[in-house]
């Protein structure tokens, strides 16, 4: 698939309808998602590789996966609303992925590859932890995530103290729209870095 198309089909995946501000419910720019995407799987192989989303929102990196070859797909969220959209977007994109309505924080079904947005901790300190511990923790080969760019010291000692190995992280363009009552501008660029990191097996 062409880059061009897989930007335009992630894009036609809706944002969250009522976004909540304590679930830091933002929507996965569709050109960082390629390249998370892409970077998943030039390190780790994504297409006929088992991915999981945690907390996939409407399910963007999870049906850009699918869309990529990845088999099985499965998108983890708390929020139910978030998971029907993403399932009717996954039937309109013509493509498999299975969404369970779970806490990140207790799931432990093991995979190849974990993708994720999780939150940034902006509305909620350390919101953001149990999304890394859990992907660390049940990713066999590697997880691939953004992080703001304040986090780097954490997400790296939080990485190499569970045995994890740090294959790449770099900046990435990223605008965050208006998306929560409190926020006064239309636009606003904040920084954000992709995470490459190899669990277990190296990728």
């Amino acid at each position: 698939m062409r880059r061009s198309d897989l930007i335009r089909r992630i894009e036609s995946v809706p944002p969250f309808a009522r976004p909540r501000p304590e679930l830091e419910q933002v929507a996965t720019p569709a050109e960082a998602a390629v390249e998370l995407l892409e970077s998943a799987l030039g390190h780790a192989g994504t297409e006929g590789t088992a991915v999981t989303d945690l907390g996939c929102g409407t399910g963007r990196l999870a049906i850009g996966a699918a869309l990529l070859g990845a088999a099985p797909v499965v998108g983890v969220d708390i929020d139910p609303a978030a998971l029907a959209v993403a399932r009717a977007a996954a039937e309109a994109a013509g493509v498999s992925v299975e969404f369970v309505e779970a806490d990140v924080a207790a799931w432990e079904d093991p995979t190849e590859v974990v993708v994720m947005n999780p939150p940034f901790g902006a509305q909620r300190r350390h919101a953001d932890r149990p999304f890394w511990d859990a992907g660390l923790r049940v990713a066999r080969r590697g997880v691939f995530a953004f992080a703001l760019a304040d986090s780097r010291t954490f997400i790296a000692r939080w990485a190499v103290a569970r045995g994890a190995r740090i294959i790449e992280t770099h900046p990435v363009e990223w605008t965050l729209g208006r998306t929560f009552p409190h926020h006064t501008r239309p636009r606003v660029p904040i920084s954000v870095d992709l995470w490459a990191i190899a669990t277990g097996v190296e990728p």
